[in-house]
C-alpha cells in the first residue's frame, strides 16, 4: 500500500463456515468463491481520483554499464503532493514480465545542477529529462549503482495528453533559475558547433577514442574526472576549445557536481558534444539487449559477427563490396575502440553510434542503419 498505486481486495482470514462446509466436496475450479471486506485499513485517506492525476513515463538509466542502461523502468508522478516513484520491468523466464519497485513513492529533489535541492514538479518532466537521486537514499539498488554518488535517470516517453491537462496547476520555477538554465544551454551549444565540423567526417573515431581515453584516466572507476583529465582528453583529440569557453564548461558542470574539483566526464562529453536523441538511442539499446541475452552488458565479437547481416548494405547491392567486406571493415572499426580485443561493452557500442549519429541529419535514416543489418 505504500505505493498507493493499487487497491488490491484482501480477503477477511475468517471465510464464511457454511460455505465452506457446502463447497468441500466440489473440485476447486467449480467452487464459488467469495471475496469479503478486508479489516486492514491504509494509513492514508487518499481517494483513487486524486490518486488519478497523475503522470506516467518510461525512463532508463544514464550509465555506460550495459546491465543498467539497458534496464527498463516505468515512472508516475502524483501532482496532490508533488511524489514520484519508479518501477522496473523484470523478465522472468520467456513470457513472463513483472514490474518490480525500484525508487520508493516518496518526494524527491534534484541533486545537481541549477535546481539542486528543488522539490520536482511538473515541468521536471518531460522527454529527454534527467532526474537525479542520491545513490545512498536507496540500498535496494543493485551494488553497480551504488558505486556512484548519483543515480541518473533519463526520461524517454511520456503521456503527454496527460501532461498538458494537468500543466494548469503546475507551479513555475523562479525566473532567474530559468534564465541561468537558457545561458549554460547556449554555452554548451556554442562549443557544440565550434566542434560540429572536426566531428562531422570523423565523430565514430573521436567519440569512441574519447570513451576509452576517460575510462583509462578514471583510475577509480567512480566517472569523475578532475580539470586537468580533461583539458589533457581535449587536446589528445584534436578538439579546440578556447580557455574562455572551456572555464564556463567547467564552473556550469563543477559547480552542480557532488564531488569537489571532479565532474563526470560523461557528462562532460554530453556538454561539449551533444547527445543523439532518445527516438535514436532507443533502437541503439534495443540492438544491444538483442545480442546482450544474457544481460551481461558485455557482448562478444563473435555474437556481433552472427548477428549483423551486410547484405542489404548500399555497397553490397551497387557491387562494390561483398558482404564479408562490409561486415570484417565494421567488426574492425568497432575492435579498434574496445577496451578487450573480443568484445565489446554497451558504452563502447553506444559510443560507436553516438559518433554515427554526428553525420546523419534524419532520424529514420540513423534507425534503417540500425534496423536493416540487424534485423530489428
Amino acid at each position: 500500500m505504500i505505493d498507493h498505486l493499487s487497491r488490491a481486495v484482501i480477503s477477511d482470514p475468517e471465510q464464511n463456515v457454511i460455505i465452506e462446509k457446502q463447497e468441500s466436496t466440489h473440485p476447486l475450479r467449480l467452487r464459488k468463491r467469495t471475496l469479503h471486506e478486508t479489516k486492514i485499513r491504509t494509513h492514508s485517506t487518499l481517494t483513487e481520483n486524486v490518486l488519478s492525476h497523475k503522470v506516467q513515463f518510461d525512463g532508463r538509466i544514464i550509465s555506460r554499464n550495459g546491465r543498467d542502461a539497458c534496464r527498463e523502468l516505468i515512472g508516475f508522478f502524483f501532482t496532490h503532493d508533488q511524489s514520484l516513484t519508479l518501477y522496473e520491468y523484470r523478465q522472468f523466464g520467456k513470457n513472463r514480465t513483472n514490474v518490480l519497485p525500484f525508487i520508493q513513492k516518496n518526494i524527491y529533489s534534484h541533486q545537481c545542477g541549477r535546481r539542486k535541492g528543488k522539490q520536482y514538479q511538473l515541468d521536471d518532466f518531460y522527454i529527454g529529462a534527467t532526474l537525479t537521486f542520491l545513490s545512498s537514499d536507496h540500498p535496494g539498488l543493485p551494488e553497480s549503482m551504488k558505486e556512484n554518488t548519483l543515480l541518473r535517470l533519463r526520461i524517454t516517453n511520456i503521456d503527454q495528453v496527460a501532461l498538458d491537462s494537468l500543466k494548469t496547476t503546475s507551479v513555475k520555477y523562479e525566473k532567474d533559475i530559468i534564465s541561468q538554465e537558457a545561458n549554460d544551454r547556449l554555452v554548451f551549444k556554442a562549443v557544440q558547433d565550434v566542434l560540429k565540423e572536426k566531428l562531422h567526417k570523423r565523430g565514430v573515431r573521436i567519440l569512441t577514442g574519447l570513451g576509452k581515453y576517460f575510462q583509462q584516466l578514471d583510475k577509480e572507476g567512480n566517472g569523475l574526472l578532475d580539470k586537468a583529465d580533461l583539458k589533457q582528453a581535449l587536446k589528445v583529440f584534436h578538439l579546440g576549445v578556447s580557455e574562455e569557453d572551456f572555464e564556463s564548461l567547467w564552473l556550469i558542470l563543477s559547480s552542480s557536481s557532488n564531488d569537489e574539483g571532479k565532474v563526470d566526464y560523461g557528462e562532460f562529453k554530453r556538454a561539449i558534444i551533444g547527445e543523439m536523441n532518445e527516438y535514436r538511442k532507443s533502437f541503439v539499446r534495443k540492438v544491444f539487449m538483442k545480442l546482450d541475452f544474457n544481460k551481461t552488458g558485455i557482448v562478444t565479437l563473435t555474437d556481433i559477427r552472427k548477428c549483423y547481416c551486410a547484405k542489404k548494405h548500399p555497397q553490397v547491392i551497387s557491387g562494390h563490396s561483398t558482404e564479408e567486406e562490409i561486415k570484417s571493415s565494421f567488426l574492425e572499426t568497432l575492435k579498434a575502440t574496445c577496451s578487450k580485443s573480443d568484445e565489446v561493452s554497451y558504452g563502447e557500442f553506444e559510443d560507436y553510434y553516438e559518433g554515427l549519429s554526428i553525420g546523419i541529419a534524419d532520424d529514420e535514416d540513423f534507425v534503417n542503419i540500425l534496423r536493416i543489418p540487424w534485423g530489428i
